[in-house]
């Protein structure tokens, strides 16, 4: 289990005049909240927060974060942008226990790609789904759930409970679905358009319903 540590700050006072001075000083405000403890406001460096968000597996990593030598246990649940610039403007993050129970969306990770017979053959890999929902502790959290396309043939269906879970992790689904298939390009072509299609069909009884 890896468990990044970063430095903060511990943010006196809240309101949108005291984010934005802490902005302008290089400074992304964040609050800690969780584990029936008070809320904790905390301000982290711009671009300590930007290197985070360029690391793959940012929603399941583990942060130790230190607050006048308090340290917090932490996921990061979410960062806000500036709809312009997309630099961060704001952070969540989650107290955790050591033993606690959490459900989290699982980032999937395919393999494989290059190799797999059916995309030799042409096909194409249509993504269902990008992550999938699982119940874990904090040392079993996986960084990513891992799909080996290494034997996918065309026109072949890869579902959810076809990957191997790492120990201490579940799925919350109780019934198995579709995370990806291998098709052909005229049948991905025909499924883009039945999508364009409804999505116009659907745009314009809108736009009757207005009238």
């Amino acid at each position: 289990m890896k468990i990044a540590q970063l430095n903060a700050v511990k943010r006196e006072k809240a309101g949108k005049g005291a984010s934005r001075a802490k902005r302008r000083e290089g400074f992304v405000p964040a609050v800690i909240y969780g584990d029936k403890k008070e809320p904790l406001m905390i301000a982290l460096e711009e671009k300590v927060v930007v290197a985070e968000m360029g690391k793959k597996g940012l929603w399941t990593r583990q942060y130790d974060i230190v607050v006048d030598g308090t340290h917090n246990h932490v996921l990061c649940q979410d960062i806000q942008k500036h709809p312009v610039s997309s630099r961060p403007i704001h952070v969540d993050f989650l107290r955790i226990a050591k033993d606690e129970e959490l459900t989290l969306d699982i980032p999937l990770q395919f393999i494989n790609e290059a190799t797999a017979p059916g995309i030799k053959l042409g096909g194409l890999l249509n993504i269902v789904h990008r992550t999938l929902e699982a119940k874990c502790t904090p040392e079993n959290i996986p960084e990513a759930f891992i799909v080996d396309l290494a034997n996918a043939e065309l026109n072949s269906s890869i579902t959810a409970f076809s990957i191997e879970m790492p120990k201490g992790v579940k799925l919350t689904a109780t019934e198995d679905f579709t995370i990806a298939t291998i098709v052909s390009a005229q049948m991905a072509e025909t499924a883009e358009e039945k999508a364009e299609d409804a999505a116009a069909a659907a745009a314009a009884a809108a736009a009757a319903e207005k009238k």
